[in-house]
């Protein structure tokens, strides 16, 4: 049996030996019961004559790479440190192959034997071996040349040798490259392409575009290979490796399905559920029949552009949005929906006469079709998370162009839609684009089924400055009377009580300090006062109309509409959210007004933006009370830390801005200014 680089064969496990004969021997099974169709006819004979050389071909697709050297010349080839990959490495020294175990780290920070194998190959093609590696490096992305092929290439001095086969009968698994299992009886196409040379004196810029002649050069003979079997590459094709648009749009599975029953057979208690929130104040008593679907007002006349966004933080997100919309068409109507009386209150506040604003009806399959047939949206705008199946397929049957604004996908969610792929993939493959904050978002939608997805970046970046209003600033700024205050800002059920514990140390020190707590649901600010004052706080409540005093300890902002106005009465603030596990809050609204942000650990709704500020010097993460502490009083005991805040708060946002032209600029895309609008395919 052939060698290995770092394992003898006595050590690895019987059941992988076993395990791996049985798959060589499927793999001389299906090359014996195949017929053979290549490029060159006489490709064992073209591999002889570039032997040595680095041998190149796709992950997922080199089960059946033994039968590209049928002559047995001496090869060595990469098998990655794991349990599925020892099983065909196993097959592959049936062959005559010898092992080098390791692979690139490609986007995992973990050591994965790399180097050493990169080394060991390096002296392999020196020694006369024909080096054998797929070009991607797991986990991907898929059908993206790694540098490491090109590497050993220029050290070795031998040249690249990109080659495919596949079967016109094949079954692809659901990895990150489409792991192809080829079957018997089928018909075999094989393809050698033409060496591609690296010089050893190549530089960075000749390298990359050496990656790109491999990676092309790949996708050539991959796509050949298909061809000559007669069979759809598509299919063994990693989603995220398919050119944009190209994905199919999928029919719902029987989970949807079922949704879509299920929804249906409640409609008749709907009005109960809506009773029953409207007695608990999250429901606007004289608006609640748009929650049914059933418009408040007449559809306006001209092409209409539906915005959605669930809640405040998203309507804040969407109305620079709308604004760019109504100044660039002027002939547009513009619907805005949201689902909270919150979000209501704030389009009341801001929206003016640009848009008209509706709550969404609840997603039950009549209430979403009284909808749309009422309103005919020309072009339907969904924002971060917001996907009801109803509201989406429903959409989709009406031809209606859907487009998905400032994007995201937390680990958690990606993980369950993955897991379901028949509820996830008809429902994005129903999206005509979507606009992610990142890139790695963007490829989360595409692996979930998304036919075309671009990170644009976040559009809180781009929002305007939370108002403040300059005569409640004064007033407060009196009560005040130039006491140190923290704001805690946006906060969630238990961050408050640690918010308490960093203010009572920070009195000790500091006689006089003030906290404002501005909880992220107004109608917990009873709850928070009576839990404070219980432990022996002094607590005021914006809602009952009281300003702090001399001897208040904390001031509970329990009011709608005026974040704005606190975050300009300190310059830091904890954004809340961030202490539990909620993922976080927006932390541009303190940056951008002048404050410090202080972010707990669970920030992942805006990982990227708390990145850049906290690299700029303009946040800081936080971990428990003592951490709050600390970090007051560093700013406190630094005035030339706060007086450059300003220059690397301007810096740092201005390396977040750019995504409200990018998105707005794709929307017009689907609007078309006189042959009607796009719709959806």
């Amino acid at each position: 049996m052939a060698k290995s680089t770092d394992i003898a064969s006595d050590k690895v496990g019987l059941h992988y030996r076993v395990a791996g004969r049985l798959a060589a021997a499927y793999i001389r099974f299906v090359f014996a019961t195949s017929r053979v169709v290549s490029e060159p006819e006489d490709f064992a004979a073209k591999i002889g004559r570039l032997h040595p050389g680095v041998l190149a071909m796709w992950h997922g697709q080199f089960m059946l790479v033994p039968n590209i050297n049928p002559n047995r010349l001496p090869v060595r080839i990469f098998v990655a440190k794991h349990a599925d990959a020892e099983v065909l490495g196993q097959a592959l020294t049936h062959f005559g192959m010898e092992l080098i175990r390791g692979a690139g780290s490609g986007t995992r920070q973990r050591d994965r034997g790399g180097m050493q194998a990169f080394r060991y190959a390096v002296k392999s093609g020196e020694d006369g071996w024909t080096v054998a590696l797929t070009g991607d490096i797991p986990p991907g992305p898929a059908r993206k040349a790694g540098i490491g092929i090109v590497m050993i290439a220029r050290q070795t001095g031998l040249s690249i040798v990109p080659a495919a086969m596949a079967t016109s009968r094949y079954i692809a698994l659901d990895t990150w490259s489409r792991f192809t299992i080829n079957l018997p009886f089928s018909k075999l196409g094989i393809v050698v392409g033409d060496p591609i040379k690296v010089p050893k004196d190549a530089d960075s810029a000749e390298v990359e575009r050496l990656r790109l002649e491999v990676e092309n050069q790949l996708n050539a003979v991959t796509l050949r290979a298909y061809a000559l079997a007669g069979s759809d590459l598509m299919g063994a094709t990693p989603r995220l490796a398919w050119p944009p648009g190209t994905a199919p749009i999928e029919k719902p599975g029987l989970l949807l399905k079922a949704y879509r029953l299920g929804t249906r057979a409640l409609t008749p208690i709907a009005p109960i559920i809506l009773r029953h929130r409207l007695k608990r104040h999250k429901e606007d008593p004289d608006r609640l029949a748009e929650r049914q679907g059933v418009a408040g007002l007449p559809r306006p006349a001209g092409p209409l552009v539906w915005l959605h966004a669930a809640s405040v933080g998203e309507v804040n997100a969407i109305l620079p949005v709308i604004t760019a919309l109504a100044a660039a068409r002027p002939d547009l109507k513009l619907l805005l929906t949201s689902g909270t009386v919150t979000s209501a209150s704030l389009a009341a506040e801001r929206l003016g006469t640009s848009a008209i604003h509706q709550y969404v009806p609840l997603d039950t399959p009549r209430y979403v079709a009284r909808f749309l047939d009422h309103w005919s949206p020309d072009l339907a705008v969904f924002t971060e998370s917001e996907i009801w199946p109803n509201l989406i397929l429903s959409a989709a049957e009406r031809k209606i162009p859907a487009v998905l604004v400032n994007a995201r996908m937390s680990k958690r969610s990606f993980r369950k839609w993955r897991r379901f792929g028949s509820v996830s993939a008809p429902l994005f493959s129903r999206f005509d684009r979507i606009l992610a904050q990142n890139e790695k978002l963007a490829r989360r939608f595409i692996e979930v089924g998304a036919r075309r997805a671009d990170g644009v970046g976040n559009l809180k970046a781009d929002a305007p400055p939370l108002p403040v209003d300059e005569v409640e600033l004064r007033r407060l700024s009196r009560a005040m009377e130039g006491r140190a205050v923290l704001l805690a800002a946006s906060t969630h059920e238990g961050e408050e009580a640690i918010v308490a514990e960093a203010h009572r140390r920070l009195a000790v020190t500091q006689p006089g300090f003030h906290t404002i707590i501005v909880p992220r649901h107004p109608e917990r600010g009873a709850a928070i006062a009576a839990q404070l004052a219980g432990t022996g706080l002094r607590v005021a409540r914006r809602a009952l109309g009281e300003l702090p005093t001399p001897e208040t300890d904390i001031y509970v902002a329990d009011t709608l509409g005026e974040l704005g106005t606190f975050y300009s009465l300190t310059r830091i603030a904890f954004v809340g959210g961030s202490l539990v596990a909620h993922g976080g809050q927006n932390p541009i609204e303190p940056v951008r007004l002048g404050c410090f942000a202080l972010t707990g650990p669970s920030r992942h709704n805006f990982d990227d933006i708390y990145d850049t500020l906290i690299q700029h010097g303009v946040a800081a993460e936080v971990t428990s009370a003592d951490d709050i502490v600390e970090a007051v009083r560093s700013r406190a005991d630094d005035p030339a830390a706060a007086a450059a805040f300003e220059q690397k708060s301007r810096a740092a946002l201005a390396s977040l801005t750019g995504a409200l032209e990018r998105t707005v600029a794709a929307l017009l895309d689907y609007i078309p200014t006189d042959a009607g609008l796009k719709r959806a395919s």
